[in-house]
């Protein structure tokens, strides 16, 4: 498996974090819910430093090659500020109260309306 963890730093971009938030539920969750050899996309977000990002599970290092659906980089306009790449060498999920649930799909705060 691999991680991809992307951020900008948005103070040069004419985006915010609420208009990110709006092409989350406009557009980018349902395209990247149909991308092949995805196992997660997180989108977060640092309101107090103005940073918008992203946390990508890949099955494997090809699953991760383009072609991919239109990401926040078009909208922001210029690529993250920070990118890192990482080999997963274990997981473990915690006990948590949403263990009830069949997929974190649909979760988070811009799909909170």
């Amino acid at each position: 498996m691999r991680a991809m963890v992307a951020w900008w730093d948005l103070s040069e971009s004419d985006q915010t974090i609420e208009t990110l938030r709006n092409f989350l539920r406009d557009e980018a969750v349902d395209a990247w819910n149909r991308q092949p050899g995805l196992i997660y996309k997180f989108w977060i977000a640092d309101q107090e430093h103005n940073r918008w990002g992203a946390v990508f599970i890949w099955e494997s290092a090809e699953a991760s090659a383009p072609p991919h659906p239109r990401s926040a980089a078009e909208l922001i306009g210029y690529p993250p500020t920070q990118r890192s790449v990482f080999d997963i060498e274990a997981v473990a999920e915690g006990i948590h109260e949403l263990a009830g649930i069949s997929s974190l799909a649909g979760l988070g705060r811009a799909l909170q309306v």
